[in-house]
């Protein structure tokens, strides 16, 4: 019996050896306020045309990663917002599900939280690493009170190497210059890092304390030819903090981006022992465990500040600027409106114009040079420990208008602020085809199964019955169920909104009456029709959804059917919202489920 027992021992043991061998070490990196067609290979995917209607750019680590393996052209954002659509990913669940639907901290401790995906991976063995922006606001609760809580094992923050000087530009809370405590810290300041490797603040509040020279701030506009944003339609008046145009304060690789990347090829240079993150020291990369990492990326999220000799190269090309009709600017639903009016561009002038779009590709650019490198590196090292692996790139957390609909910025479901493909390379060329084209309705909520898929999990099984989700692996073997139609819902700067797109259409309504949590849950549906500020466009007739018909009688049967099944999904299939309070601490908690199995693929029009 001992002998058996023993034998048995070593057989599982052999056996979590074999599954641990198999498992691929995973790569996940995701940009910012990313355009679709800043990437010549989602264009001919897209459009036959490698350049994007706005003119040249280019892209050839990400056309390369399209070559090597499979694009699922055709994916969308559940939220327009930095900090929604990135905790949809991570967490493999729509925002009306996780309770999550702008910015809010939140807290990992109510009856309906799940693991986040590192900690799931981290759970099935894996070791986790990030680096740069993460964009997920959670904390826990100890004694009522809101904590840090870290989700990966080993995270290099875009705040830390801010503090280290390891960017071009930075934004922090300044509790201490130059070794001198400050009486009262000043909250986000904004700071270039020169040349020399010396703070250069854009705030006059340093200036009169003494600890900068005067004029520093003020003439940083004309150092780094800044160009700003207009606060709404008024002129010269102007956002500091959102800078849409200028030049890099230091080369290439040595911007926060590049910092990313350069730390990113260093951990996995340093297998099993320290290295350096300036005065910082972190343990490299573990060899015994399979490897789950995720890049971040800020590029190309303003501030947009291409290095010098990028953005000397895209001042050579013209580009084609988008223009605003009236027509389209009347029938714009409200909160839509609002968007526009906020980020208005028909009073930039022409050479503005064109100069945020030169720098916004040029900047595209850099980071496609940074993409290359990170994945260089991370396919050297898993050949070299003979480990099987797999790369997710997502295209951006959403899209960026550059004077599309008359302005810049996201938060609307447009589809240039929600279609963001996703391109998956595997050493697996079974699961993930080379240069295979999936055209298939495909979302952010993918990613997180996709990822525990490959790493071993049985989704089937109950811990995984949160996922909202399909596996991408399934998907590109065509058997995973096929979307009619995806869905979103967000609440940054538009306010509640969802939105529900086919291939013919996208129809997106106001789901709430306001941002309070909880109170009159089915408000939209005894609202009238115009209350709900809808907005509908025919993609087969007007592909740049330019005219909302959502109140032409032609369209009233359409309009109907995917209101009712938006708001059935959104409003009454498992939705969630939460009192989270400021920091994350609120655990007030209401569930709305009057119509379940709603969200089932399937919407004939």
């Amino acid at each position: 019996m001992k002998i058996f027992l023993l034998a048995c021992i070593s057989l599982l043991l052999v056996q979590k050896t074999i599954n641990a061998q198999n498992q691929p070490n995973v790569l996940w990196i995701l940009t910012d306020d990313h355009r679709y067609d800043a990437v010549r290979a989602f264009n001919k995917m897209l459009t036959g045309e490698e350049m994007s209607q706005l003119g040249y750019v280019e892209s050839p680590q990400i056309d390369r990663l399209t070559e090597m393996g499979t694009t699922f052209i055709n994916t969308y954002c559940q939220a327009q917002g930095c900090a929604p659509s990135r905790a949809s990913m991570h967490y493999g669940r729509y925002p009306f599900r996780s309770g999550i639907y702008e910015f809010e901290y939140h807290n990992n401790t109510l009856e309906h939280s799940r693991p986040t995906l590192p900690e799931q991976m981290a759970k099935l063995g894996y070791q986790t690493f990030h680096v740069g922006k993460l964009g997920v606001r959670i904390k826990t609760l100890e004694d009522g009170k809101a904590k840090a809580y870290p989700i990966y094992q080993t995270d290099i923050d875009f705040r830390t190497l801010a503090r280290e000087n390891l960017t071009a530009w930075g934004k922090d809370w300044i509790r201490e210059i130059d070794g001198v405590k400050l009486d009262k810290p000043l909250p986000n300041i904004n700071f270039f890092v020169n040349a020399d490797g010396e703070r250069e603040y854009l705030a006059t509040e340093i200036e009169d304390l003494g600890f900068q020279k005067k004029g520093i701030a003020e003439g940083s506009v004309e150092k780094y030819d800044l160009l700003r944003k207009i606060k709404g339609k008024k002129k010269e008046t102007f956002d500091i903090g959102m800078i849409i145009g200028g030049v890099s304060s230091r080369e290439a690789g040595k911007t926060r981006d590049g910092y990313y990347t350069s730390v990113f090829q260093d951990y996995l240079k340093n297998p099993n022992q320290p290295f350096a993150v300036g005065s910082l020291t972190y343990k490299g990369v573990d060899t015994t465990k399979p490897l789950f990492c995720h890049i971040g990326y800020d590029f190309p999220h303003t501030p947009v500040l291409p290095p010098a000799d990028y953005r000397a190269r895209f001042k050579q090309h013209a580009y084609k600027v988008p223009e605003l009709s009236d027509e389209e600017y009347k029938t714009m639903a409200k909160q839509m409106k609002n968007v526009v009016d906020r980020n208005f561009t028909d009073n930039y002038s022409d050479m503005d114009k064109q100069t945020m779009i030169q720098d916004y590709f040029a900047f595209c650019a850099y980071g496609d040079k940074l993409i290359g490198d990170a994945v260089d590196e991370f396919i050297q090292y898993s050949e070299a420990q003979k480990q099987e692996w797999m790369i997710i790139y997502v295209h951006g957390d959403h899209g960026w208008k550059l004077n599309e609909h008359g302005a810049i910025s996201k938060f609307t479901p447009w589809d240039i602020d929600s279609h963001n493909p996703i391109v998956v390379v595997s050493s697996d060329k079974k699961k993930f085809p080379a240069g295979k084209v999936v055209d298939e309705f495909t979302e952010f909520v993918d990613v997180a199964p996709t990822a525990l898929s490959a790493a071993g999990a049985k989704l089937n099984n109950s811990e995984y019955g949160y996922l909202d989700g399909l596996d991408l692996a399934k998907v590109a073997k065509g058997k995973a169920p096929v979307r009619d139609y995806v869905i979103g819902e967000s609440h940054a700067v538009t306010g509640p909104r969802a939105f529900i797109r086919t291939k013919d259409y996208v129809f997106s309504v106001q789901t709430r009456p306001n941002r309070n949590h909880g109170g009159d849950m089915k408000w939209a549906l005894n609202a009238d029709y115009k209350d709900l500020d809808p907005a509908l466009y025919d993609i087969s007739k007007d592909p740049q959804e330019v005219i909302n018909v959502a109140f032409d009688e032609e369209y009233k049967e359409i309009a109907n059917a995917m209101k009712d099944k938006l708001l059935n999904i959104v409003l009454g299939d498992n939705r969630v919202e939460v009192n989270w309070e400021k920091w994350g601490s609120g655990t007030e908690y209401f569930n709305s489920n009057f119509a379940p199995g709603s969200h089932d693929y399937k919407l004939k029009l």
